[in-house]
């Protein structure tokens, strides 16, 4: 069982930065990845940025350059650092935990919080 709690959202003007917290308690050892995406009423979920264990990151292609993810793994933190925000970029920021269990790690669960929300005002 993983648990995760999100924190930073809050309203900013455009150009604005944010810095979005993710704390993750449990077994936070079986955890391979960890990512965030994005939801505002009426648009699809939209993935925002992914870091693995091996900190390997990707990030979509609508916030490349201006966001970066990473994690502290002491504290058991994921971080999402948000500048040059936009108004496109208002929504709920959800923090997922990817966890792979099965004798060959075949079997894939995700844990997430209740999202913390961000809005960029013109």
């Amino acid at each position: 069982q993983v648990q995760v709690v999100e924190s930073g959202g809050g309203l900013v003007q455009t150009g604005g930065s944010l810095r979005l917290s993710c704390l993750l308690s449990g077994s936070t050892s079986s955890i391979s990845a960890i990512g965030w995406d994005r939801q505002a009423p009426g648009k699809q979920r939209e993935l925002v940025a992914h870091i693995s264990s091996d900190g390997t990151t990707y990030y979509g292609s609508s916030v490349r350059g201006r966001f970066t993810i990473s994690r502290d793994n002491a504290k058991n933190t994921v971080f999402l650092q948000m500048n040059g925000l936009k108004p496109e970029d208002t929504g709920v920021y959800y923090c997922t935990a990817e966890v792979l269990t099965g004798v060959m790690k075949e079997q894939r669960y995700d844990y997430w919080g209740q999202g913390t929300e961000v809005t960029v005002s013109s």
